[in-house]
């Protein structure tokens, strides 16, 4: 018995491989439940090594407790003791989610989908899932078979088998084989409606894009066809065959979507459509390809980026990106494209609840959509002349960005880098209790978790919240002046050795910007950003912001013509370097009136004393 006032040596031992709650995880130790394994130093280790010791020890309790008998329960007692790697995956999930944690005590097989261990087992595809899914003949079996197949990914994910981009296009490539298992029950459920119809699903969204969350909205287009009769017989209604395809798709949704006893699997969300959730559910691929030509929007041609048939009629699917690709790389070319494309980015911003902003990791400044907004817009602009820059995949599409000089190397490597950790902050918040959510959270256990699971064992809460700081904040730095930076680098040859923006390619960002002198906009962009003095280290620095501005003008081109005006001027003395180096509000006030119009640069040079009120606004 231990003497009074003194901690027992085991309570000692718990408190050091992190447990928060070490009476109560003595107790479970005590247990019957493990009472082979409560010597075992390797087991204490082990859960030391999880993201939340004291959750993975109750989940592992459960799970025991939940054998249906003791040869089974035997069973998995011997194979923790004896196989490390399924000890690993198993502690790591039950320590980083609950909600698999609370499946596993449901369904207490499920844990033997953890033993395997080969090399063909780290990187499952498309077919490896549908296998997994093969034996679901109903929603709800369906579904227990999709949260064992996602047990598959969490335990890798965890263990550090697949990194964040690996996870998340696994999580695509099951989403892509339970649509088709929906759609697949669907058809069961209503043989004569399958038989009038072609039918194919589209992903769009993350998914699409071969990135998707552990719990997100899966975004889908549909597309229809009569189906054509053999030689002698009579082609199938088309009013009869949109109404059979509008059936499957609306069966298929609901299957993926509704809650049952077991839960939900993830809504699968429509509303990319054309015209929204007034348009109809499905349309013909003529009907899709009219739209697209005649009322499309600038983003709904940026949401076509990650547009990828997953499920269904695959000949329909594949005719329905061929009539649509081409017309994505022409959206760079309609009036106010960059302007348009800023707007929808800073219209989500508004959207955000103010008490939610400085919690936001995908929507809110420096989060993941200022990364994701900065690169397709990129790939809008240049991908109509480089196909090497079609990828719906964020990461990929960077890579090939940075490749192809459309990005400088080190802006591209600390995007990535900032990209991956708050990805991998976003799948570990999920994971936890499988709901969908994008917010950091306040708790300090869930954030000790949330540290500790990313690997930060010192002072896990201090670290995290240290590390998403610095990425975030690369992030705000760069995504806006990743469109201009590269132009300065082209005409200044500043970077020696680095891939720079080629003539045209530098001449079509311009345009984009709305620029409609491109050569002259790029003459004065190489005068004011050339050259060694401090006045031209200053202008590169704050050219970037000031070419956003002038973008959102009336007349960009004026804009960056009297800027060089002024600053040919005036670039010399000490007062008006300072107004640029120091006064963020000066230099917009600036570049707004630089924009207004001819008299503008005269008026400033005659009396320049007026350039320093421009910091009052």
């Amino acid at each position: 018995m231990t003497a009074p006032g003194r901690r027992s040596s085991t309570f000692t031992r718990l408190l050091r491989h992190g447990f928060t709650d070490p009476s109560a995880a003595e107790r479970l130790l005590d247990g019957a439940e493990l009472a082979e394994l409560r010597a075992d130093p390797v087991l204490l280790e082990a859960l030391g090594a999880t993201a939340d010791p004291d959750l993975a020890l109750h989940g592992l309790v459960q799970l025991l407790e939940a054998q249906p008998d003791p040869t089974a329960r035997q069973e998995l007692l011997d194979t923790l003791i004896a196989a490390k790697p399924l000890r690993d995956r198993l502690l790591g999930v039950l320590g980083a989610s609950e909600a698999l944690g609370d499946h596993l005590a449901r369904h207490a097989g499920d844990w033997q989908a953890l033993v395997t261990y080969e090399p063909r087992d780290l990187h499952r595809g498309v077919e490896e899932f549908e296998r997994g899914l093969a034996e679901a003949t109903d929603p709800v079996s369906l579904r227990v078979a999709y949260r064992r197949c996602l047990l598959s990914i969490a335990a890798r994910d965890v263990c550090g088998t697949i990194d964040v981009a690996e996870t998340a296009a696994e999580l695509a490539d099951l989403a892509t084989a339970t649509l088709r298992a929906a759609l697949a029950l669907a058809e069961a459920a209503a043989p004569e409606d399958a038989a009038r119809c072609r039918l194919a699903v589209i992903a769009m969204g993350k998914c699409g894009g071969h990135e998707l969350n552990y719990v997100s909205d899966v975004d889908v287009i549909f597309v229809g066809e009569a189906v054509e009769s053999p030689v002698g017989g009579e082609d199938t209604d088309e009013t009869k065959a949109m109404r059979a395809a509008t059936s499957l798709a609306a069966h298929m949704m609901r299957i993926c979507s509704e809650t049952t006893v077991e839960g939900s699997i993830w809504p699968v969300d429509a509303n990319l459509r054309p015209e929204g959730r007034n348009g109809p559910l499905v349309r013909t691929l003529s009907s899709h390809v009219a739209y697209y030509q005649r009322w499309a929007k600038t983003w709904e041609f940026q949401a076509l980026l990650k547009a990828r048939p997953v499920a269904g009629d695959p000949g329909l699917g594949a005719e329905y990106v061929a009539a649509l690709q081409p017309l994505v790389w022409q959206a760079a070319d309609r009036e106010n494209f960059v302007p348009d494309v800023q707007k929808m980015r800073r219209r989500v911003v508004e959207t955000i609840p103010v008490a939610e902003v400085d919690r936001q990791l995908k929507l809110g400044p420096g989060g993941l959509r200022d990364v994701e907004f900065a690169v397709q817009l990129l790939q809008l602009v240049h991908g109509r002349a480089d196909t090497s820059l079609h990828s719906g995949t964020t990461l990929d599409a960077l890579e090939a960005l940075a490749a192809g000089g459309y990005v400088g190397r080190t802006d591209a490597a600390q995007l990535d880098e900032a990209y991956r950790f708050l990805r991998s902050m976003e799948h570990r918040i999920q994971l936890h209790r499988l709901r969908r959510t994008h917010l950091v959270p306040e708790d300090e256990a869930d954030l000790r978790r949330l540290g500790r699971s990313l690997g930060l064992r010192t002072d896990p809460v201090t670290g995290l919240l240290r590390a998403w700081k610095r990425h975030a904040s690369v992030v705000r730095r760069l995504h806006e002046k990743l469109f201009y930076r590269p132009l300065l680098d082209a005409v200044a040859q500043l970077a020696p050795g680095e891939a720079r923006l080629s003539p045209e390619a530098a001449r079509e960002r311009m345009v984009a910007l709305g620029y409609a002198d491109p050569a002259a906009a790029l003459r004065h962009l190489e005068a004011l950003a050339s050259g060694v003095t401090r006045k031209a280290a200053i202008q590169r620095t704050l050219l970037p912001v000031l070419l956003g501005w002038f973008a959102d003008s009336a007349d960009p081109d004026a804009g960056l013509l009297n800027f060089r005006k002024v600053s040919d001027a005036l670039g010399k003395t000490p007062w008006y370097l300072r107004l640029l180096r120091d006064e963020g509000a000066a230099a917009e006030n600036l570049a707004r009136v630089l924009s207004a119009g001819r008299l503008a640069p005269d008026l400033l040079m005659r009396a320049p004393e007026a350039v320093a009120l421009l910091g009052d606004g």
